[in-house]
């Protein structure tokens, strides 16, 4: 089973994001890398000088890469974006389905998580129009996952850590907590490099908001439930980027999928890295996204 590490989707300093990606292209055991803007197109010219020298350094290190499309695309600027992608040679990551007239006719491209495959049919359209590698939405059982791996034979990926793509909007939650319009946001989501906690008013954990994106409080992590996703026919785990220990939890996976650690000893040692300080793999099992197999005390919380 592979290691993808998807598209960062949260807004770092360009130093940091480059630092983190070279980072990676040296030590972290992965075969795929997706890089690019997921969330919001105005955080892009901040990073995209420093292309270059990250994708030449993960193909140096033999990853393969990859450029995400934006999960919502509704500007001509926007659209112009995504047509640049194509432009740049790498395979394209389709996360906004109208990012494909954009593609060459017969080009192939990869699915995003935030594209709704949930059944064969989609699975099909898609492998028929040219899609080489599906990344399957974070909500769905473990059942479904089996049924959509074995319709097409072509590579199926799954939500394995990081907190949840759960929806995006045309508001930027972000820039209104701080009053202030999207058009003037002044990058306030910034201030939060894993995203900001929302609770409820009980104050309990909720989720988690990230400029224009919803995510889950909770860190997703599929440990447990590797035995049932090899054998449903998964060919990769997606990590997504948080901004500390990235790199040694992409080691503790590698170490789960080759048999050195069990999911216990991961959980346990990834734990303080993980964004929200609880983990959750509930959609796998097919209940409350928010419940989490290891057991209803998570590894070392009190």
């Amino acid at each position: 089973m592979e290691l993808t590490v998807g598209p960062n989707q949260f807004f770092w300093d360009a130093a940091i994001w480059r630092d983190f990606y070279l980072r990676l292209a040296d030590e972290a055991p992965v075969e795929r890398v997706v890089l690019g803007e997921l969330v919001c197109s105005k955080r892009l010219p901040f990073y995209q000088t420093h292309f270059p020298q990250v994708i030449e350094r993960m193909q140096a290190a033999g990853k393969t890469v990859a450029m995400t499309s934006l999960a919502l695309i509704t500007l001509k600027r926007e659209r112009k974006l995504t047509a640049d992608l194509v432009e740049m040679g790498l395979e394209v990551e389709v996360n906004d389905i109208s990012a494909m007239p954009h593609l060459p006719a017969g080009a192939g491209f990869s699915v995003g998580p935030l594209v709704n495959v949930y059944n064969e049919s989609t699975l099909r359209w898609l492998a028929g129009r040219g899609a080489t590698r599906i990344c399957l939405p974070p909500e769905l059982p473990l059942d479904s996952i089996a049924i959509l791996a074995k319709a097409v034979p072509v590579p199926v990926e799954v939500w394995g850590w990081g907190r949840l793509p759960l929806a995006v909007s045309g508001r930027c939650y972000h820039a209104r907590l701080h009053d202030r319009a999207k058009d003037n946001c002044q990058f306030v989501c910034g201030l939060d490099p894993d995203g900001r906690a929302v609770d409820t008013l009980d104050e309990q954990p909720f989720l988690a908001v990230n400029g224009v994106q919803t995510l889950s409080a909770s860190c997703a992590n599929a440990a447990y439930k590797l035995p049932g996703l090899r054998e449903a026919g998964v060919a990769s785990l997606r990590l997504s980027p948080q901004s500390d220990g990235f790199v040694d939890v992409c080691k503790l996976f590698r170490d789960l999928i080759d048999g050195r650690i069990d999911a216990e000893t991961l959980s346990a040692k990834a734990l303080p890295q993980a964004p929200g300080g609880r983990y959750a793999d509930g959609f796998l099992a097919g209940a409350a996204g928010v419940e989490w197999s290891g057991g209803t005390r998570q590894p070392g919380l009190v």
